[in-house]
């Protein structure tokens, strides 16, 4: 699905949130992989799961033509900076629901561009008839857990020891969840 693109300011910041195009599947497989090499956060270590180009060109296609998907970017003076993306199920028994996912350059992290990224998909899934968001995220990503119940996600439940962090130690993951009425 598309959104019209929107323009945001934060701390001197300038950026505009605007739907993926295939033509980003680029600068959006290298993005990835950096992201995944600066924080812990994420599901995965640097180079794992890697999506090449034609990998992403294939996301940004099906969820542009997919009503229950939304992949979104962030730009700040035409550099793509994070991008986001709700992904949906044909399913009839869980078609009322999309899954949310969040990466942000950690330069540019405190700017409320994922912050933002979720609202708009929050007015997206609105707009769309889609009832419930659900995302996971690491307990210790207090920054992030805090913004998702300020934007009336609920803790739903506690997967514990449920990752390996660089220390050795396990962490569990906090899934969360918005119902939209």
């Amino acid at each position: 699905m598309i959104i019209n693109d929107k323009a945001f300011s934060s701390n001197g910041l300038t950026y505009t949130i605007r739907s993926a195009v295939e033509k980003d599947a680029k600068v959006l497989s290298e993005l990835r992989l950096q992201i995944d090499g600066e924080t812990e956060n994420l599901d995965r270590e640097k180079g794992e799961a890697f999506i090449d180009i034609q990998g992403f060109e294939q996301l940004v296609k099906t969820d542009t033509e997919m009503t229950r998907n939304l992949f979104l970017v962030a730009v700040v003076q035409k550099t793509i900076v994070g991008f986001s993306r709700c992904e949906g199920t044909y399913l009839h028994r869980f078609s009322h629901k999309v899954e949310f996912g969040v990466c942000i350059l950690k330069e540019f992290l405190g700017n409320g561009i994922g912050k933002n990224l979720l609202k708009e998909s929050i007015r997206w899934a609105v707009s769309n008839d889609i009832k419930k968001i659900t995302l996971n995220v690491l307990e210790t990503n207090e920054k992030a857990i805090k913004i998702y119940t300020k934007l009336g996600f609920e803790i739903e439940g506690i997967l514990i020891k449920d990752k390996i962090l660089l220390d050795e130690k396990y962490y569990n993951t906090v899934i969360m969840g918005r119902f939209n009425e």
